[in-house]
């Protein structure tokens, strides 16, 4: 009787769709069916959802649900999906672009610029590798659009999922309410209050504004204006040597413009291990860019087209004049006016406090990605966004391990790490073992006609375990997974230098520094 009003109800009305489920009761999986019906052209998600033997919330109304996610980026639409998929009823708020900045003008955007200056310096070394070419010129507004038109193609392959997956997107700037509630305001201005049983704030961040770098947009810029600069300068100075500076460094000097970077840490790309730092170091000086470490710009003075940087360092006090300052000191979490006050949430130097599960405080509401502590990295977001849903829907994930999260910086070397590093190792007071194997023996890297960098290994010498994996070279940021994977599953140090490794590759070179550290290397 059953099978049959379903197969009517399929080839009478096409906008219906029906489904059933096995009752957990019923060890048959025969005798007791409970089927649910979708009436896709009466309501707009399912009356009921079903998901690890739980009824979540089915008031037939798109203003109420299951979960409602604040921010569209890397945590948000990945907290999105996955809740739809678990069978909650689902919306996600954005007030830009579906992706949030990673994908609009973050990792993806950047990507495209720092592949179009790697084609451009390849065209111009062609004669390297036995290619006759002419001279190539960069032209920014070209390789400024490419990279807007990656950015959006990836904002619409999240719309794609979001839609796969029956998210409700709601278009506004979010704001939570005491009793588990969201307002959205439109960009008319009208707001529309919204419940749901859960509701995750992923609001991310921006970037920071410093008193004495204050971003006009123009002259003293940001990363987003960075990334749509209408015609090339002649000069620039960087401010902030992590991921964010040290790529637009090395993007614009690629094209030929003159950058100065300037750190204010004794090393660029600071959070790196130092022989990590050494080697970036080293490889932007070569391409003719200045650094200066341990340094800090004290002010910019704007004349006409010109700016007046004064920057601080050990050898005192110098004047560096630049065409445009690009401001990349780190970012600022969006927390203001997204109503934590109201509610009662409690943050923390900038930062909403969270336990494992990332539930804050308050029954009801949790926060991921950038506005919680820990690294502001976009896979992070992620991962906490997937562990975030599966509580809510009565699964039992694993909290995120923080001391086993990869960092990538995209520049020419690419760096990649994780873990400790050998000087933080050796203060946290282990016996440590150290294999280094460089670049400039790896047959891979010299047929690729690029040899600067190298493998390092950090190795607890009592128990084999790895403490820190440090890559410097080219392309090794697709290397970085397998000692995360290697770590996260409890391998040492010797069964990863045990598997064979295929030649002629770059990551061949994991095993032989391994090798090395246990002075055992054959190609050293």
């Amino acid at each position: 009787m059953e099978d049959s009003f379903l197969r009517f109800l399929r080839d009478k009305t096409p906008r219906i769709s029906c489904s059933f489920f096995i009752s957990p009761e019923d060890n048959s999986g025969c005798k007791s069916k409970l089927f649910r019906i979708f009436v896709d052209s009466i309501l707009p998600r399912q009356l009921t959802h079903h998901s690890n033997n739980q009824i979540f919330n089915t008031t037939p109304t798109d203003m109420n649900y299951d979960v409602i996610v604040i921010g569209s980026g890397p945590g948000g639409y990945v907290a999105a999906i996955k809740s739809a998929q678990l069978g909650m009823k689902t919306a996600v708020v954005e007030r830009e672009n579906l992706g949030g900045i990673c994908l609009n003008w973050g990792c993806i955007p950047t990507k495209a610029l720092l592949k179009s200056a790697q084609v451009y310096n390849y065209i111009n070394h062609a004669a390297t590798y036995g290619v006759s070419a002419q001279p190539a010129e960069a032209d920014l507004a070209a390789m400024v659009a490419r990279s807007r038109g990656v950015a959006e193609t990836m904002s619409k392959g999240v719309q794609f999922l979001l839609k796969k997956n029956n998210v409700d997107v709601i278009s506004g700037t979010g704001k939570v309410l005491p009793g588990k509630k969201v307002e959205v305001t439109n960009a008319e201005g009208v707001a529309t209050v919204y419940e749901a049983n859960h509701i995750i704030i992923a609001t991310g961040a921006r970037s920071r504004n410093l008193p004495n770098l204050p971003q006009d947009g123009k002259k003293i810029i940001g990363y987003r204006q960075a990334m749509t600069l209408p015609e090339k300068p002649n000069t620039m100075v960087v401010v902030g040597s992590g991921a964010i500076g040290s790529e637009f460094a090395f993007f614009y000097q690629s094209i030929g413009v003159q950058v100065t970077l300037v750190e204010f840490m004794p090393n660029v790309v600071p959070n790196e291990d130092e022989d990590v730092s050494a080697q970036i170091s080293r490889s932007f000086r070569k391409m003719g860019m200045k650094v200066m470490t341990s340094a800090s710009v004290e002010k910019v003075d704007i004349d006409g087209d010109i700016c007046h940087v004064t920057i601080q360092s050990k050898k005192g006090t110098e004047v560096v004049d630049a065409d445009i300052v690009l401001s990349a000191v780190g970012v600022v979490t969006n927390l203001e006016g997204i109503g934590l006050e109201e509610v009662g949430i409690t943050t923390e130097r900038t930062k909403i406090v969270v336990d494992d599960y990332y539930r804050t405080n308050v029954e009801g509401y949790y926060a991921i990605g950038d506005v919680v502590h820990g690294p502001a990295l976009a896979h992070v977001a992620s991962a906490e966004a997937l562990v975030c849903v599966e509580k809510i829907a009565g699964l039992d994930p694993q909290p995120v391990n923080y001391s086993n999260i990869p960092g990538c910086t995209y520049t020419t070397p690419e760096v990649a790490s994780v873990g400790m590093s050998e000087k933080k190792a050796r203060e946290a007071g282990y016996e440590v073992l150290v294999g280094k194997f460089p670049f400039t023996a790896s047959g891979k890297a010299t047929a690729a006609g690029n040899r600067d960098g190298f493998i390092k290994m950090v190795i607890d010498a009592k128990t084999d375990q790895i403490l820190g994996a440090h890559f410097c070279g080219d392309n090794v940021t697709e290397m970085i997974s397998g000692i995360v994977a290697a770590r996260q599953n409890g391998l040492t140090a010797k069964q990863v230098a045990s598997a064979i490794h295929p030649h002629p590759t770059m990551s061949e070179s994991i095993m032989e520094a391994i090798e090395q550290a246990y002075g055992k290397a054959v190609h050293l």
